[in-house]
């Protein structure tokens, strides 16, 4: 299977995300917040692949920098956000592994 930023970006209704694949305990979703971002913590471990954009990295109280083919992880449970991102952000969304909080 093949996905674009083109197709994530079509994919995109009225929420800023689209999930664009599922198989087994995989989910591939296409994330594009706008102006700010207001996600929770998940249910299961993330990596984020950022497609385009740059800013700030918020995870488990540490901020990072950000910008294109960055990968950044995060773990079930932990609060994490993006901040003080350009208007053009976009990323990869990769849930996998089973339901779980930060504490188990």
């Amino acid at each position: 299977m093949r996905f674009t930023p083109m197709a994530g970006l079509s994919a995109l209704g009225t929420e800023p995300y689209a999930t664009l694949f599922r198989h087994g305990p995989l989910e591939v979703e296409f994330y594009r917040p706008q102006g700010t971002d207001l996600q929770q913590p998940h249910s299961r471990d993330e990596l984020y692949c950022v497609i385009s954009g740059s800013g700030w990295f918020t995870n488990a109280g540490r901020r990072h920098r950000f910008e294109p083919g960055d990968l950044l992880f995060v773990a079930a449970g932990e609060e994490h956000r993006f901040d003080d991102f350009s208007e053009d952000f976009a990323t990869w969304a990769i849930f996998y592994g089973p339901e779980r909080t930060k504490e188990g």
